[in-house]
């Protein structure tokens, strides 16, 4: 029972807890601790009561690095030229899809050699619909 004006220690979530033990399996793994190390830290940070426990844990170790930022923003839809100018590559690929599949269906090869250039033909597209103008995506948290 504590008293009043006396410091209550916060109890430990399970999260606080394995964010404390992945961090000390990072530090094993970089080299910064040896394993009998690591072993005795995580089991005290998993029989961790309160916050203060987990502090002495990682107090030796440099901070973790941040995350990188995310790689892609977000994009908006492609734009009407842009559109168009796919939905004309996409034609020419079904068309030529077409004639590739059906000179093989006539033909004598015994295997299905039209795949080759189908994958090329939709790599092609794909590349294409990364690469193609969009108009600025709405940021909606704001500038």
């Amino acid at each position: 029972m504590t008293t009043p004006g006396s410091p209550v220690a916060l109890r430990a979530s399970d999260a606080e807890r394995e964010t404390v033990a992945a961090r000390l399996r990072a530090a094993a793994a970089e080299g910064r601790l040896t394993l009998t190390e690591s072993d005795e830290r995580q089991t005290a940070a998993y029989s961790a009561g309160t916050r203060d426990e987990l502090v002495p844990l990682t107090a030796d170790l440099p901070e973790p690095r941040p995350d990188p930022p995310p790689r892609e923003t977000p994009r908006g839809p492609m734009t009407a030229n842009a559109r168009r100018r796919f939905a004309a590559h996409a034609a020419v690929v079904a068309v030529l899809a077409g004639f590739l599949v059906t000179g093989w269906a006539l033909g004598p090869a015994p295997f299905f050699w039209p795949m080759w250039p189908l994958f090329w033909l939709g790599v092609s597209l794909v590349v294409h619909h990364r690469r193609a103008r969009r108009v600025p995506a709405v940021n909606p948290e704001g500038p």
